[in-house]
């Protein structure tokens, strides 16, 4: 997992396209897909620009040799000051293996102790029963249901229901994502962490 490169366009266009009616019913964005390869490229390069001026952070979730797009993740920063939220896709072909539960156990690691956020945020529509097992399974605390908040399968935004989960710092410990290994780097390459 790290910041997607214009260099990953490719893989990320051959993932996203490959998975659309598996994405389509939970993500808006792809309801503007297919797009281009140069699209692609142009993409990676606005989530690289606000990735290194630390405005929200990106990733794409790569195979070890990092020749297949296996998934996306963030810390997003929309939820305002000390709180980051987490999104996350999978690829149809990577569903159910356990890689977005592995990456957003790492970013929530990353979040509390790299970055020193107090807060973090999941949001599910309920009807996703694979995304809603992802924060429950790292000992995320529902908090409730907001109405309307994020799109439906169609496209149409403010329309279904929205699950939202956090972790708060002090809980970090307590809970199963304490436990996930990562090793964290800069932008010029040097181990962080």
């Amino acid at each position: 997992m790290r910041c997607w490169e214009p260099r990953d366009a490719g893989a990320l266009k051959e993932a996203v396209d490959s998975s659309l009616e598996h994405l389509r019913p939970w993500l808006p964005w792809a309801h503007e897909e297919p797009q281009t390869l140069e699209q692609k490229v142009e993409l990676l390069r606005q989530f690289r620009g606000r990735f290194d001026l630390g405005q929200d952070f990106v990733y794409g979730i790569l195979s070890a040799d990092e020749s297949e797009a296996v998934g996306g993740t963030g810390l997003h920063t929309r939820r305002g000051e000390g709180t980051f939220e987490i999104g996350y896709w999978i690829r149809e072909s990577s569903a159910g293996r356990g890689f977005c539960t592995e990456a957003v156990a790492a970013l929530t690691r990353v979040g509390f102790e790299l970055c020193g956020i107090d807060r973090i945020e999941i949001r599910v529509d309920p009807a996703n029963g694979a995304s809603l097992a992802i924060p429950r399974k790292l000992g995320y605390v529902e908090e409730g249901t907001l109405r309307g908040i994020l799109h439906g399968p169609d496209g149409v935004p403010m329309r279904n229901d929205g699950v939202v989960f956090a972790l708060m710092r002090g809980e970090l410990e307590q809970s199963p994502a304490a436990g996930a290994r990562f090793r964290a780097f800069d932008a010029a390459g040097n181990h962080v962490a």
